[in-house]
């Protein structure tokens, strides 16, 4: 197995979460707060979308589809606080963009060698890990590491835990 359907594989399974864990949840249920002073799910699924596309356009420059106008400005460090529902999204268009910056993702890792995917990763991405690979399973983690407070979000609302 090369390193690329290596990496793939574990991408599905956050995919997977987030589609359940968001598949009975409304649009105001993505504005609930885990905890006092936690990011909302609205929030935090522009954060991972504007983030993924931002890590993988940090390889390969202009590889990723586009976002909305001001998408990534509206779900930055500055907006983290707000319950300002302007600029957010619902939960279909926020899915809809996942899934076409994921597609975006899986063609740019397609098209690398297993000597692309261990090389070093840029200085910039040294936190999601050394190598190009690592950037990639990266977001498989970055993904699941949110989600998991989407399971609280879940419980506060009576829904029974799905995993």
């Amino acid at each position: 197995m090369s390193i690329a359907a290596h990496i793939r594989d574990t991408l599905e399974l956050p995919t997977m979460i987030v589609n359940a864990y968001l598949g009975d949840l409304t649009d105001d249920d993505l504005f609930i707060r885990p905890a006092e002073n936690m990011n909302h799910i609205a929030w935090q699924l522009g954060h991972l979308i504007a983030g993924e596309k931002f890590h993988i356009e940090q390889l390969v420059p202009g590889s990723m589809p586009a976002l909305p106008d001001g998408f990534r400005e509206q779900h930055s460090a500055a907006t983290f606080a707000t319950d300002d529902r302007a600029g957010f999204r619902t939960k279909q268009e926020y899915l809809r963009l996942m899934q076409e910056q994921r597609e975006g993702t899986l063609a740019v890792l397609d098209s690398m060698s297993d000597a692309r995917l261990q090389a070093d990763s840029p200085e910039t991405l040294r936190y999601f890990g050394p190598t190009v690979g690592s950037v990639f399973s990266g977001e498989a983690t970055h993904w699941m590491m949110h989600a998991g407070q989407w399971a609280v979000v879940r419980r506060m609302l009576g829904r029974p835990p799905l995993f």
